[in-house]
């Protein structure tokens, strides 16, 4: 409750624009309340606009500082009615500050702002008075800023329609609930809206109140927030037209100022207070509102839970023991306590409909792999006592939590199994939930040098300052970063973009959904949180996030779309159309030799986890032979490991190259898998267990303050276990040196039930890969249509894997990437402007009326409403009709006339006219004569293939370079941090080319530059501009020396010599003599070799034998002068070819 005395003065805010009025409120809420409680302001309120993101930050905020939270929204009102989707007079939509009295204000206040949403949604979100009229009650209403309805009114000299208007709030809200709002920034049109503002108010004896429609904190905060705005609409603040507001003026004043401002109308300052005092919601956080699970009758959830568990005990482990049992009855001892047997069988219940409806679920993610009830209900499929998985890690008995399973589900299917869970709990029931994208350190930086119009190439230096740690600061940077410190304090441009950079950061740019938050609650969602709409697909999506929807007791699930999960789903369906053959995934043979071996060589791409260059060059270190070796290594891949020798001795443990000791007896059992090395946070708990006589429960809060460095409460604990390993037998100095290398690995130790789940997942792809290489990468390729870099990549692997990838065919393609017998055929989705019906038509015509015979054949049989002439066209060029035996060329000439005859033929169908002579027209469109010309040249056709699918298919502009190429680093290998600052050389096709003017008026450029493997961005900076300028082009072949900056999104190269791949790489002959082919003679030429090392392929050929040898890579030369004079010298005259 608020009290008027002379600390808190007479005036509160009530119209509020925080960081969630997206990039344009510039007030962090915290920053804001507490600014206002140093203002001694009793409460202050909070009035987004359309929405109602902040609330809970903001409520939260509020109570922790001792001032009073007033929950509001500045809602968007249509001229007419919110269903109208077009602007009366010009308008759009007004705005509105509502104000939440009480619990029921606030429930119609998220049903008025989901209503927006859901209903009148037109540029902005918008209600009307008819939304008005039904969720009025618990409402205060102020007509808003001179964007309001009324003030609007005013400004183009409608007194009359203003006055009905007042009315029409007037019989919504009543007197008491609805007033007239005054604000005063100095701007012409408050000076001529607010005298007739106050006249209305005392016509019809309607409550005053003065607001400041504030954006900002302080008044200096006038420039950051012209920045956000620019930011928001893509403009530079040089430009004079950009929307900006017109002064300073709209920050937290204080009570001071507001009465200078509107002193002779004191009746609007204390109003603010008396509907201060008036508003009061309040939230309860940690009451759980979990639905209901339709029970079977006479069942409860406890009842029906173990049934379910005890059926399938024998058909998860072919056996039921003692083991079994005991875990079994401890696990649901301590679900039943907790309350969550409904959450169990609610998982249970959309993975059962989602396994009986072919949708792939993933074996497991996390903490929950470590349950025998999930793996008995099939939530997970990774045996929990058969690799030591521990329940307390997922479910502690002594410190009460929501459980967390999360699931991996077949990406493109993943939508059917929300819409199960809304059908079956209620559409209104169910949201997927928001999420919201911040402005991270670099983007800050290059957001705000767009919108101060800084040369590109001053912000992208500073930008490149910043490293890519996780969580990286502008102000950590300029503490870590020397160079950039030094550029703050000497360059003023560098120090405004770096300052507001700071205000930036961190500010929520866009909302958008949760890749996989799901949220069901017991009642409708909207008696609980505001909603909206997701744009793709109009699902809803909550206002909250998934932090503030679980603390307000709601159930949030995590239901990940997993691309891995459709290539092994299609990789299975693929085999069973091949082969015939129908694989169950889950009982593969986990100790497969073929698996190993393959894994054992690097071969990991398409390997789910396994890719990346680090990863590679861990698992043909590690050389795993089955699938349990697999679990260490996707805990061993994180940086905290790689960078603490833990990896070093893992391996070196495992390959017998060290012996491997333990500090007790008692620690080898725990830690003999991972060779002494403490590579789980589950071994961190079994220690505390065994040797410290922690239960597991207290072992998992032990194991949590040792991640979260709590020291205090380590402290207690490590008394606790210094007692208990006492007990054990333990002198006090061996467990507290155990107790500190518990610390200190907890820092490193990882989920060993996530990298279990996620091992098998690897393990799977791995098996299918050695198994039936085709239909896997077939799959594999068919999940990444539309990353044309990554089907480049993966077309470049089924060539080293000896599988051809064949050109698009009218007559074998499918819409995916399918097996041609011991190839794989494109897919004819990854076809540039051949879109779902054309191909669904085009399959259909040859399933119904045979293959095509001929072009003609071809544009008779299809619609050719669907699969028109620019539809053809592609599939011309990228050899689709290449099966034919046509040139291409042909083909394209002819197709106009191949057009009009089919669509004559297809018109005459239609109306009849064919008749008996149908078969003799046909005869006459078949007998279209192919002119005899040349084939398109090579590079044409490369070219085409590469404009229409993204990338070459019958060759590579760099082919006949390919042998060469192997000495330069593949492009793919550049983005692993590993390169960061080295400098490297490649050799690649130029494929796109950005020229820019410098400040100095120098020219330099971007390149994209690709080779097999990837494509990379190379930066060309004036002076070697210049130097190669005649090479500067598109589909030059280039070799590229440079210094890698992997401090970015993306690696790029900065070039210091470009060079034309003809005049780098060179293979040179040298011809040995029968009588030259003497001990010092040989060696005299291997020295001089070695003297000039370079990147050119040296050949010996011997005469006397014919035999040509290829020297290794460190014989390789540098094709200088003195090299070429040194060999003639020894070898004698024409001893030296060069190609």
């Amino acid at each position: 409750m608020i009290e008027n005395n002379k600390n808190e003065g007479n005036f509160v805010h009530l119209h509020v624009h925080t960081e969630y009025s997206l990039l344009d409120g510039a007030s962090r809420i915290d920053t804001l309340v507490q600014k206002a409680k140093q203002l001694n302001m009793p409460a202050i309120a909070i009035t987004d606009h359309g929405s109602m993101y902040g609330v809970i930050d903001f409520y939260k905020s509020a109570k922790k500082h001792g001032i009073k939270p007033i929950i509001g929204c500045e809602v968007y009102i249509a001229p007419k009615s919110r269903h109208e989707k077009s602007a009366i007079e010009g308008e759009s939509s007004y705005h509105l500050v509502l104000l939440a009295e009480n619990q029921i204000g606030y429930q119609n206040l998220i049903a008025l702002v989901s209503k927006a949403y859901s209903e009148g949604f037109y540029y902005k979100p918008r209600i009307d008075k008819e939304l008005l009229k039904e969720y009025n009650e618990g409402l205060i209403c102020l007509s808003a800023c001179i964007a309001g309805e009324i003030p609007q009114l005013l400004l183009k000299g409608n007194k009359e329609k203003a006055e009905v208007v007042v009315q029409e709030y007037l019989d919504i809200f009543g007197k008491d609930n609805f007033f007239i709002e005054i604000q005063d920034h100095g701007l012409p049109e408050q000076k001529s809206t607010n005298p007739i503002l106050i006249e209305l108010a005392n016509k019809y004896q309607i409550g005053l109140v003065a607001t400041n429609d504030l954006h900002y904190i302080n008044k200096d905060d006038s420039e950051f927030h012209d920045v956000l705005l620019c930011i928001q609409t893509g403009k530079t603040v040089e430009d004079e037209y950009r929307m900006r507001f017109p002064n300073n003026q709209f920050y937290l004043k204080s009570t001071e100022e507001m009465k200078l401002l509107f002193g002779k109308y004191q009746e609007a300052l204390s109003n603010t207070v008396k509907i201060a005092q008036r508003c009061n919601v309040d939230f309860v956080f940690g009451h759980l509102h979990l639905p209901e699970f339709p029970m079977p009758a006479d069942k409860t959830d406890n009842e029906y839970l173990r049934q379910l568990c005890q059926e399938r005990i024998l058909k998860r482990f072919k056996t039921d023991n003692d083991e079994i049992r005991d875990r079994l009855d401890f696990e649901l001892q301590v679900i039943a306590k907790m309350g969550y047997a409904s959450y169990f069988l609610i998982v249970w219940d959309f993975i059962n409909y989602a396994k009986e409806n072919n949708i792939a679920v993933g074996p497991g993610r996390g903490s929950a792999a470590g349950s025998i009830v999930a793996f008995l209900l099939g939530i997970t499929n990774i045996d929990p006592l058969k690799y030591g998985l521990l329940f307390e890690r997922f479910l502690n008995p002594e410190r009460v939590t929501m459980p967390d399973i999360d699931i991996d589900f077949c990406y493109v299917k993943r939508a059917k199994v929300i819409e199960y869970v809304a059908n079956r709990y209620g559409a209104d029931h169910v949201a997927q939930i928001i999420t919201f994208g911040t402005m991270a350190a670099k983007a800050a930086i290059r957001d705000v040098g767009r919108a101060l119009n800084l040369p590109y190439s001053e912000v992208d230096k500073v930008a490149k300052m910043i490293s890519n740690e996780l969580g990286i600061t502008i102000d950590k940077a300029l503490n870590n970063n020397q160079e950039l410190k030094e550029l703050y304090d000497s360059d003023e441009n560098v120090k405004k973009l770096v300052d507001l950079a700071k205000q930036v950061e961190g500010l929520p740019r866009h909302a958008s959904t949760h890749a996989a938050g799901v949220v069901i609650a017991k009642n409708p969602l909207n008696t609980y949180v505001p909603l909206q709409n997701n744009a793709n697909d109009g699902f809803p999506i909550t206002q909250y996030d998934k932090d503030r929807v679980e603390e307000l007791g709601l159930l949030k699930m995590d239901l990940l779309g997993l691309r891995t999960l459709t290539v092994i789903s299609d990789a299975l369906e693929l085999i069973k159309q091949n082969k015939g053959i129908s694989i169950d995934i889950d009982e593969i043979d986990l100790n497969d030799a073929k698996t190993g071996e393959m894994l054992a060589t690097g071969d990991t791409a398409g390997v789910f986890q396994m890719e990346s260059t680090g990863m590679t060059a861990l698992v043909k270190e590690l050389k795993p032979e089955c699938f349990a070796d697999l679990i260490p290594l996707v805990a061993l891949y994180r940086p905290g490991p790689l960078g603490s020798g833990m990896v070093a001795d893992f391996i070196d443990g495992r390959h017998q190259r060290k012996e491997v000791s333990y500090l007790h007896p008692l620690l080898e059992e725990i830690l003999k898998d991972t060779f002494g090395v403490i590579l789980y946070q589950e071994q961190v708990m079994q220690i505390a267990s065994v040797l410290g006589g922690f239960s597991l429960g207290q072992a998992d809060l032990l194991r949590r303050a040792m991640g979260k460095k709590k020291h205090d409460v380590l402290e207690a604990q490590k008394e606790t276990f210094l007692d208990g390993a006492k007990q054990n037998g333990l002198d006090k100095k061996l467990a507290e040196e155990i107790f500190e290398l518990m610390a200190h690995f907890a820092d490193y130790g990882f989920n060993k039930s996530h990298s279990a789940a996620y091992a098998l997942v690897a393990y799977q792809t791995a098996y299918l890969k050695a198994h039936y290489p085709q239909e896997f990468m077939a799959a594999m390729l068919s999940s990444v249509m539309g990353t044309n870099d990554k089907i480049g990549f993966y077309i470049e692997r089924c060539k080293h894997m000896g599988i051809a990838v064949l050109p698009p065919d009218v007559n074998a393609s499918l819409a995916s990437f399918s097996v041609d017998n011991l190839s794989i055929r494109f897919g004819l989705a990854a076809v540039k402007n051949v879109g779902e019906n054309a191909i669904v038509n085009l399959i259909k015509a040859r399933t119904d009326k045979g293959p095509f015979t001929s072009l003609v054949d071809f544009c008779t049989k299809v619609d050719m409403r669907l699969v028109n002439k620019r539809v053809i066209e592609s599939l011309i060029k990228c050899g689709a009709f290449d099966s034919f035996g046509n040139k291409r060329s042909q083909l394209f000439i002819i197709l106009e006339k191949a057009v009009e005859v089919a669509a004559q033929k297809q018109k005459d169908e239609l109306t009849g006219q064919l008749g008996l002579f149908g078969e003799v027209e046909m005869q006459q469109a078949d007998d279209i004569a192919l002119p005899n010309i040349p084939e398109w040249p090579k590079d044409q056709i490369l070219a085409l293939e590469k404009e229409i699918t993204g990338f070459y298919i019958t060759g590579h502009p760099l082919d006949q370079y390919r042998e060469k190429l192997n000495k330069y680093s593949n492009i793919n290998q550049l983005n692993n941090e590993n390169y960061d600052g080295k400098t490297v050389k490649i050799a690649g096709l130029i494929t796109s080319l950005k020229r820019l003017t410098t400040k100095k008026g120098d020219n330099m450029c971007f390149l994209e530059v690709e080779d097999f493997t990837d494509k990379i961005e190379v930066v060309v900076f004036p002076k070697i501009f210049y130097q190669s300028t005649n090479l500067l082009a598109v589909d030059v072949p280039v070799i590229i020396s440079g210094k890698v900056n992997a401090n970015d999104e993306t690696a790029k190269i900065l070039a210091d010599r470009i060079l034309a791949i003809d005049d780098e790489v060179k293979d040179v002959k040298i011809t040995i003599l029968p009588e030259l082919e003497t001990p010092e003679c040989l060696d005299a030429v291997k020295n001089i070799m070695l003297q000039n090392k370079g990147e050119n392929i040296v050949y010996l050929y011997f005469v006397s034998s014919k035999k040509i040898i290829k020297t290794e890579k460190r014989f390789w030369v540098d094709l200088s002068e003195k090299f070429k004079r040194d060999i003639t010298k020894i070898l004698g005259e024409n001893s030296i070819q060069i190609k």
